[in-house]
């Protein structure tokens, strides 16, 4: 069940709900952001399944949500012989951060308009001008 905004804003809100709040993540996604941020090195997603204690294709999931949202980057890593494999590493905090005031932003405006509808549809003067009360 979806929450109303006044209780977000009642409750103890972490920079983590962020993601969840914002992008609608889940909480695997999170954990898997989490664990791509506490190391110094990019991951597989055979080492992050492994990291989160999830089947491979379970994280493959949440690393794939990650990709969408912006919130981790894939890279591809060429063996000598030939093929390759991709490893995953967090985006840079501050650009997920502005693409979040973006977000954010477009939200506000978004909410203002509609709040300004409200008003012109029920405000009581507009009713009783109105060209249909003969």
């Amino acid at each position: 069940m979806s929450e109303s905004i006044n209780e977000y804003l009642q409750q103890d809100m972490e920079c983590e709900g962020l993601l969840e709040c914002i992008h609608g993540l889940k909480e695997l996604d999170r954990e898997v952001f989490v664990t791509l941020t506490g190391r110094a090195e990019p991951m597989t997603i055979d080492e992050i399944a492994e990291a989160v204690d999830r089947e491979r294709s379970t994280a493959y999931r949440a690393v794939q949500r990650l990709l969408q949202s912006g919130f981790i980057q894939k890279e591809q890593v060429n063996y000598d012989q030939g093929g390759y494999y991709h490893v995953y590493h967090p985006t840079d905090p501050d650009q997920i951060a502005d693409q979040m005031q973006r977000t954010l932003n477009d939200w506000y405006a978004k909410m203002g308009q509609l709040i300004g509808e409200f008003r012109e549809k029920y405000d009581p003067e507009a009713i009783v001008d109105s060209p249909t009360d003969g």
